[in-house]
């Protein structure tokens, strides 16, 4: 069934299917989250369900995956399932307010062969504010056939008026295990390769279906190297890699890799669960860091990387911010040991 595809989103999914069948379906839906835990797969593969050729009436929805109708709504052709997403050739993508007019003359019409039309509005923080009020107009007085899923993982960049006229429902990363379970199915990978995904994906099970285990491992190869004792005590080295790192656009792509070495360490500082370090294959070397880095420098490292991904795009010297960051760990990572400090 269409509707065990979804990994994770039991709760979302039963509630709507509860709604369905005591008639007390919301005319529209806000599914909110992290990017890439499935929330537009779970409003398509509902979408399914509502349309599927082969529903019992009087049984709870769910699709069968093969009938015409279900086929048509996973390609997007179906009549009665209208999609609407921003221009992705666009430097920064929007909806605008044409894409809205256009579905607001589709959706006053009745359904052509369902009981319902669905419209789908991914990524819909990114309306402009024309296309959002288009939309409010909609909203507020919507027709009796009319069924709303808005995606978005950025809810708060939505104008208020048009959450207040949704039915929110907060989506959460699926556990560890079941985005392993996922990638064994789907991908056909060793269970090395789903640990590395599904803990760098954070959950995120659409980033782990897409991520490459090897261009990861290659990733993680270059910051081992670049926090390896010899790299990271020569001045003349740190200075070398930011330039490069700059010169190729890609200091915010190694600070996010820093960042998760500098959490592997803290981890075995606290003594954390070590299932959750991603350089478990440099285990030996965060160990040794572990027993003589301050954790207090290494937060402050933390945040100050944060702050410069925040910066980012307000033309920050970025090399210079490596320059720096590097420079801070290898103080914080020759500090005096754990076990004689006072």
């Amino acid at each position: 069934m269409p509707l065990q595809d979804v990994i994770g989103h039991a709760a979302v999914i039963a509630s709507i299917q509860r709604a369905e069948a005591s008639n007390r379906l919301a005319h529209a839906y806000l599914f909110h989250g992290e990017a890439s835990i499935g929330k537009r797969l779970t409003a398509v593969r509902l979408t399914q369900a509502f349309h599927c050729e082969q529903r019992q009436d009087g049984a709870v929805i769910d699709a069968c995956g093969v009938c015409r109708s279900c086929r048509h709504v996973e390609a997007s052709t179906h009549p009665d399932f209208l999609v609407i997403e921003p221009d992705s050739e666009q430097a920064v993508p929007q909806i605008k307010i044409e894409q809205i007019r256009e579905i607001e003359q589709q959706i006053m019409y009745r359904p052509l062969i369902a009981e319902r039309k669905i419209c789908l509005i991914d990524q819909a923080d990114r309306m402009t504010i024309g296309a959002a009020n288009a939309l409010l107009k909609t909203l507020e007085e919507p027709p009796d056939h009319s069924l709303f899923f808005l995606i978005s993982s950025r809810p708060a960049a939505l104008p208020v008026t048009i959450r207040s006229r949704c039915q929110a429902l907060r989506f959460t990363t699926p556990p560890r295990t079941q985005v392993e379970a996922a990638l064994i199915l789907k991908r056909e990978i060793p269970p090395s390769d789903t640990r590395l995904l599904a803990i760098i994906s954070e959950g995120r099970l659409g980033d782990a279906l897409v991520a490459d285990p090897a261009e990861i491992r290659a990733r993680q190869r270059e910051v081992m190297e670049l926090i390896r004792p010899q790299t990271l005590g020569s001045v003349t080295a740190i200075l070398a890699q930011a330039e490069s790192s700059a010169k190729s656009d890609r200091v915010p792509e190694l600070l996010s890799w820093l960042t998760r070495w500098i959490r592997d360490v803290i981890i075995l500082q606290v003594g954390g669960d070590r299932d959750h370090i991603l350089f478990a294959e440099d285990l030996e070397t965060l160990e040794m860091y572990s027993k003589h880095a301050d954790t207090d420098a290494l937060l402050d490292i933390l945040c100050d990387i944060e702050q410069t991904d925040r910066q980012a795009t307000r033309h920050l010297n970025l090399q210079m911010a490596l320059e720096q960051v590097l420079l801070r760990l290898r103080d914080a990572c020759t500090a005096q040991p754990v076990s004689q400090r006072s």
